[in-house]
């Protein structure tokens, strides 16, 4: 879905969670762990497993990650995949990856870029005239749909109506959440939900705002100019280009192969969690479909920013960034498909996170491309709020923030590091 600065909390009822056997998933080296070869390294495999377990005993059901650095590999995983059965997580189960996805949609933009079928500065307008007509269209460009200035809304509050004002106003319901379990959006359906909302902005502005509306109109720009589907294009010029051997989109409502079951609180509106794995993903598209694993992602921001997916020139646009206005309120450096996270004492990181129902995803590497990290949870929107609707504080925004340091520095530095965050 989209980004927020803390993928939206999540909050299991204790019960369920104390219910759920703990599971400390075996991590995997891809050489041996002595002393010597971790401070050379930068990661200490018991510190991850530790961080990964204390997510979980913060309160997340199920969480899983990979860390690389310096051609060595660690995974691990901590917790359960269905709280009913203690069937165990793995570091290798598929996730919904949610905005993750936008990452994949701007690489493809930016290949059609490379080959002169797009322009990145041209209007909207002049590609697709129906979907967006008028002054809009000629103001609207390219580049401003992949950075978020293009002042459109966000379809979300539109799509799900049930949830409008969520979770400042108490008048709402998750029944919208269940009725669009198995419904077929269109994304031209979508996008129009986006377009008749009152906009956040004139477009081109100093400042973004993080909208999916954005991301489905490039998923209908690259089938204007590609002439296949978007979700064809991007799986046979970006995910095998990459070698991707477990990132799709879904076909339909169910995720093939090992995953977890996907745990939504909404902050405290559903109690007990409620599993939302089986899901009809039309309702995100090409800006939040995908299906993936952290070992994937990994292997997708390490070509990316090696410049196999696109060229250096495309890398350094899609690295040019500006301020987005999450939906949490937050202000991010937002690129072209990427978000750059600096962290003191430990370089620059760029990726994405992203959320859907149920589920988080986090995947960040290190400019050199040297320090990766993915990582996933089973539950979201976990803080319970208080009587004038503000989220309150949870130990999982402590234990996840705790796990993303551990993972990209190693040493505790607490400068910069992002949280998670969401639709």
């Amino acid at each position: 879905m989209v980004l927020c600065a803390s993928v939206a909390a999540l909050s299991v009822c204790a019960s369920t969670v104390a219910a759920a056997p703990a599971h400390n998933g075996e991590p995997s080296l891809s050489a041996s762990s002595t002393g010597q070869s971790t401070r050379r390294t930068g990661f200490d495999p018991a510190e991850l497993q530790s961080a990964v377990d204390g997510v979980h005993r913060a309160g997340i059901p199920g969480v899983y990650a990979e860390v690389r650095d310096a051609g060595r590999t660690w995974r691990g995983a901590s917790g359960v995949a269905d709280v009913t059965t203690g069937r165990p997580v793995s570091p290798d189960m598929r996730q919904r990856v949610g905005s993750v996805t936008k990452t994949f949609t701007a690489a493809a933009i930016m290949q059609q870029v490379e080959q002169g079928r797009i322009q990145l500065d041209a209007p909207i307008g002049g590609y697709l005239p129906r979907l967006v007509p008028g002054e809009r269209g000629r103001k609207i460009t390219v580049r401003m749909l992949l950075n978020n200035t293009s002042g459109i809304p966000d379809y979300i509050p539109y799509a799900f109506p049930s949830l409008q004002g969520f979770p400042s106003r108490p008048d709402v319901s998750s029944e919208s959440l269940d009725d669009n379990r198995f419904r077929q959006f269109r994304p031209a359906e979508l996008i129009e939900m986006g377009l008749a909302a009152p906009p956040t902005g004139e477009p081109g502005g100093p400042t973004g705002v993080y909208s999916n509306t954005n991301y489905l109109l490039l998923g209908q720009l690259l089938e204007q100019v590609t002439g296949t589907t978007a979700e064809k294009y991007i799986t046979r010029n970006v995910i095998e280009r990459a070698g991707l051997r477990h990132t799709e989109f879904p076909a339909g409502p169910r995720i093939k192969g090992p995953h977890s079951q996907m745990y939504e609180v909404l902050y405290g509106l559903i109690d007990p969690p409620r599993d939302y794995s089986v899901y009809n993903m039309s309702w995100t598209g090409t800006g939040a479909a995908l299906v993936s694993t952290m070992e994937d992602l990994n292997r997708f921001y390490g070509k990316l920013l090696d410049g196999k997916i696109v060229n250096q020139s495309s890398l350094a646009q899609m690295q040019r960034t500006i301020p987005v206005r999450a939906l949490d309120g937050t202000t991010i450096q937002y690129g072209l498909g990427l978000h750059k996270v600096d962290i003191r004492g430990c370089g620059t990181f760029w990726g994405h996170d992203g959320t859907v129902w149920g589920a988080g995803t986090m995947s960040l590497t290190r400019a050199d491309g040297k320090r990766q990290m993915s990582v996933a949870i089973n539950l979201q929107r976990w803080n319970k709020v208080d009587s004038s609707g503000k989220p309150q504080h949870h130990p999982i925004d402590d234990a996840l923030p705790a796990l993303y340091r551990q993972a990209m520095c190693g040493d505790g530095n607490e400068g910069g590091v992002p949280h998670a965050r969401q639709p």
